[in-house]
């Protein structure tokens, strides 16, 4: 099996658009949530959530404030019409992405070699509503053409192959939460088992809107109770969450085979050297007693790296901020690194960005990533009064430094589909 490095990454995230800028607010423990502004939430239990900030206004965003998103600068109104937000987001994900890899095919041979997966949980979720109620409203002779390549969320990746030329595999991936994770351990599999020399992975959402606001509060999931408090939403571990906070954006890895990323001159950020999955077979939404999947997903993904557990210095821990399921990971991470916990730190990057549902795996992995380069465990906001007893360092409100040569990131989703991935320091 080859080995498998990241040479690019690529972030649209709710604390900033672009890597460094991410990284800095997400590092400096700022928070990406806001109350709603762009649709009526008037009659919505849930009023806030972690909105990319655009130079159209949404989130209070303007055009002069560092990392705001311009669509304008990704392509053209009317190309921006025929696809969803989750499409132009993973686009502009990915375009950071080849461009910091510094990647391009010199040959045929090298393109059909490179290839896609991105995933969504949900996928065209705001151009379904509008096309339903377009139907309802006008009828089927209104209905646009371009609807089912906006909703379909293997379009992602379908976009993001034709923009670059990559004629190597080309999939998606749609576990719920676990989606952004899963489709960078798929993608590292292909290249490992020689079916590619590149790839291009991650995971895009955009699914703050009335339906999914509305959807998600019917079934109990979501913060309702800090609606003018936004910021204090997400509060992984504390004993005030009630519900996560959502929100959107896209995380893209480029995933190379060692060699051809070491031939090339490639900066080589991290090797994967780590890939659990498991299914909890448990429950709908709710995680297996004793976080049982969670921890099976991780003790793969450790058998897999060859790595003992005194090597994992910092986990980026799915972390909802969901009553049930925040205390099970921390019992499951604890009894996978035994007498290890205390030099353990762990900390949910959800508490600023939200949850970003699909894309929350690569956005967190990608987080991971950058906390191993700079050994720099990233804080958990509104930790204020922690709900478990643990030795695991939970890292409240600050960022602080951690030792050790590897990093894991969690990523569980509803219907018990788990996720762990596991990077080490390029050597």
């Amino acid at each position: 099996m080859r080995r498998v490095v990241v040479t690019g990454l690529g972030l649209v995230s709710p604390v900033g658009c672009g890597v460094e800028t991410a990284w800095d607010n997400i590092i400096a423990g700022k928070s990406g949530a806001s109350r709603i502004e762009h649709f009526d939430v008037s009659d919505l239990a849930c009023k806030v959530a972690a909105v990319i900030p655009r130079v159209d206004g949404r989130a209070g965003g303007t055009p002069d404030m560092p990392g705001v998103f311009d669509p304008d600068a990704v392509m053209s109104a009317r190309d921006r019409k025929r696809i969803d937000d989750f499409i132009l987001y993973s686009i502009t994900a990915a375009d950071e992405a080849i461009a910091d890899s510094g990647w391009q095919a010199q040959s045929t041979e090298q393109a059909e070699r490179a290839g896609v997966i991105l995933g969504s949980g949900i996928g065209g979720l705001q151009t379904t509503y509008d096309a339903s109620i377009l139907l309802h409203e006008r009828g089927p002779r209104r209905i646009s053409p371009f609807v089912i390549p906006s909703m379909l969320v293997n379009l992602s990746s379908g976009q993001v192959s034709m923009r670059h030329g990559l004629k190597g595999p080309n999939s998606a991936v749609a576990t719920a939460c676990a989606t952004g994770a899963h489709a960078i351990g798929d993608a590292a599999r292909i290249i490992a088992c020689g079916d590619a020399d590149m790839m291009v992975a991650g995971g895009g959402e955009a699914s703050i809107t009335r339906l999914g606001i509305g959807c998600f509060v019917a079934c109990r999931a979501m913060t309702t109770g800090y609606n003018d408090e936004p910021e204090k939403a997400s509060r992984p571990y504390d004993t005030g969450r009630d519900g996560f906070l959502m929100g959107e954006g896209a995380g893209v890895v480029i995933l190379e085979d060692y060699e051809s990323a070491k031939a090339r001159g490639a900066n080589i950020y991290a090797e994967l050297v780590g890939y659990g999955l498991s299914g909890d077979a448990y429950h709908i939404t709710s995680p297996a007693p004793e976080g049982e999947g969670g921890y099976r997903a991780m003790r793969m993904a450790l058998k897999k790296s060859g790595l003992e557990p005194s090597d994992i210095g910092y986990v980026n821990a799915h972390g909802t901020s969901t009553p049930m399921g925040d205390e099970l990971e921390v019992r499951a991470v604890e009894r996978l690194v035994g007498d290890h916990a205390p030099h353990v730190k762990m900390s949910s990057t959800k508490s600023a960005t939200g949850h970003l549902l699909g894309a929350a795996g690569a956005i967190e992995a990608i987080f991971s990533i950058l906390a191993l380069r700079d050994k720099m465990a990233p804080p958990t906001l509104n930790l204020d009064d922690p709900s478990v007893d643990t030795d695991v360092d939970l890292c409240p409100h600050k960022a602080v430094p951690f030792k050790g040569k590897a990093v894991m990131s969690n990523s569980f989703g509803f219907g018990g589909t788990n996720a762990a991935l596991i990077f080490k320091q390029p050597e």
